[in-house]
């Protein structure tokens, strides 16, 4: 998302205050500020980087373009909707990858670091994703024939979604839950629970979550922990940034044989 956010920040912002005010309500809640504030640096220091890191992204999308298989028609609305099927299932590769391979956890972990989930939260962004290479998630459907920048705009949609799932203000949208991602589903994400890790990785739709048996619905409103399994004690928002980047990279000069160096930079992370 980084790389859309000059336009649409200043109104996540705006939205992320008008959460915190309508929080404040009550008496008893003491609104995370100092999270909030790291997330926001975090997040600043993300547009910089995905701006720079989009261009390595959109350059290999242009090559593999003109090696296209077809030129889909987007007129025909079965195009279309294949094209939204289909970005909803390389988003949900990319982001079960992103907790399943830990060379993309290095980046993915960024996000899960807010000991709060809030709207704020939403905004807290890896430096290093289109770094390390996400975008390949992606190249399927350029290769199938579909523009680049339609690729990039599509991703830019259901991330710009996923804003508004980062609240415990809202609560269960009933049957809505069950096929589109919503609040609800995004907080069993983000929960530490053990019956919650590995769950609902969908972007708009639950639709691939279903079909791959890593859907789960909300049992307790409100009752979830948040973060990370081993919390960072932080607000430095360089060590919320890179410190997965380096524990692993720690862990890779100790490594003595390749099957371990192979298992450190490719292997399952810890528990989230």
């Amino acid at each position: 998302m980084s790389a859309y956010l000059p336009a649409i920040f200043p109104s996540m912002l705006l939205l992320a205050a008008l959460e915190a005010l309508w929080l404040l309500r009550e008496p008893k809640l003491r609104y995370p500020w100092q999270e909030s504030l790291a997330s926001l640096a975090v997040a600043l220091m993300s547009v910089v980087c995905g701006l720079f890191a989009l261009q390595i992204g959109l350059a290999f999308f242009h090559w593999l373009y003109t090696h296209r298989l077809y030129t889909p028609d987007f007129s025909d609305w079965r195009i279309a909707l294949g094209f939204f099927i289909g970005m909803e299932a390389c988003y949900y590769a990319y982001h079960r990858g992103s907790h399943t391979i830990r060379w993309f956890w290095a980046s993915h972990a960024v996000h899960h670091t807010s000991q709060h989930l809030n709207l704020s939260a939403a905004y807290r962004l890896a430096w290093t994703s289109e770094l390390s290479g996400t975008f390949l998630f992606y190249a399927p459907m350029v290769y199938l024939g579909f523009p680049p920048l339609a690729v990039f705009g599509m991703l830019g949609l259901i991330l710009l979604y996923q804003f508004w799932l980062h609240t415990e203000v809202i609560g269960s949208l009933g049957p809505l839950d069950w096929l589109f991602n919503t609040p609800a589903n995004h907080r069993v994400h983000h929960a530490l629970e053990a019956d919650c890790l590995q769950r609902n990785f969908g972007g708009i739709l639950m639709l691939f979550d279903h079909l791959f048996g890593s859907y789960a619905a909300e049992r307790g409103r409100g009752q979830h922990r948040y973060g990370l399994p081993q919390q960072l004690s932080t607000l430095n928002p360089v060590k919320i940034a890179l410190h997965e980047w380096q524990a692993m990279l720690r862990e890779l000069g100790q490594a003595k044989q390749w099957r371990t160096a192979w298992q450190v930079l490719f292997g399952m992370p810890g528990r989230k």
